[in-house]
């Protein structure tokens, strides 16, 4: 599996980490998750009581399923932000990338194994920006740390490390100001839970960003290999400005200064951005990370 996950990245996260580095790394995290949730019945019983009270613990087990013209998934049963009322069906480990005629089978092979959970949609990743009869999921946004060089920024405009996560509750009022504006912002972003950011602050790399010496909002990493895509990297956790700095061309300027402030400067910064929140998207782009892949839905409508 791990081996099938690399020949489906993107081209240019191949030139970033030697192959053999990578596959060592994407091995570890198949092992660790989807061989794990297709073999430990005691685990997917406690999945099945957290998330599908009633189901059967074996109807949460990961299955390596043939699906037809030489491809081959593993699919997993997963909850959105582990959310019992939406279902989906997992199936990115693949032997190859999808193809439009390859969706009626994968939708059926879904129903057939998971329909108890009545999924709403069938996850893949492709590191195409779209197929054929899917609709864009979440985009994985990336560049090696050496590349993302601040410039231009704007002055006042910094980034400090945190030790506590004392601004929450103002960072909390900055996600509400925002989806009190873009309504759909909702279902695309939400803020890290207190705890994570705390994790964060732990292992210094949370920050506060600041605006002239004035919290504005925050600017979080975490190592998180299973985010990565198999790269050695820091997945962004948080990025928020509060209302007041909002619309001051500060939000490209977010991922360099945190590229630059993490300790390890060989490490790649990674993070997902849902395909639909355009501000953020155009903000990571330009500020030189680039699109190497994500994820589609292939709707089962959940029935």
């Amino acid at each position: 599996m791990a081996r099938y996950t690399l020949e489906r990245q993107h081209p240019l996260t191949r030139t970033w980490v030697d192959d053999a580095r990578r596959l060592a790394i994407l091995t570890e995290e198949h092992a660790a998750l989807d061989i794990l949730l297709a073999e430990d019945l005691d685990i997917a019983a406690q999945r099945a009581q957290r998330l599908a009270p009633g189901k059967p613990a074996e109807s949460m087990l990961n299955r390596w399923v043939a699906i037809g013209n030489d491809l081959h998934a593993m699919f997993s049963m997963r909850f959105e932000n582990l959310d019992p009322a939406k279902p989906f069906v997992d199936a990115t480990p693949m032997t190859r990338s999808p193809e439009p005629p390859d969706l009626p089978a994968l939708a059926a092979a879904a129903q057939e194994h998971y329909g108890i959970h009545h999924p709403l949609y069938v996850r893949l990743w492709s590191a195409a920006p779209a197929v054929a009869g899917t609709t864009p999921d979440r985009r994985f946004l990336a560049a090696p740390i050496h590349e993302l060089r601040p410039y231009d920024v704007p002055p006042g405009l910094a980034l400090r490390p945190a030790k506590t996560v004392e601004h929450y509750d103002e960072a909390r009022r900055a996600y509400a100001a925002v989806d009190a504006d873009h309504p759909s912002h909702a279902e695309q972003a939400a803020l890290q839970d207190r705890d994570d950011l705390q994790e964060s602050a732990d292992e210094g790399l949370l920050y506060d960003v600041t605006v002239n010496d004035e919290w504005a909002g925050y600017a979080a990493a975490v190592i998180k290999p299973d985010d990565a895509l198999g790269l050695p990297a820091y997945v962004v956790r948080e990025l928020i400005l509060a209302p007041e700095h909002r619309g001051h061309n500060y939000g490209p300027h977010l991922s360099t200064l945190l590229a630059q402030a993490l300790p390890d400067p060989t490490r790649i910064l990674i993070g997902t951005i849902h395909h639909a929140n355009q501000a953020a998207r155009t903000a990571a782009l330009t500020a030189g990370r680039h699109d190497v892949g994500g994820w589609l839905q292939l709707p089962l409508g959940g029935v």
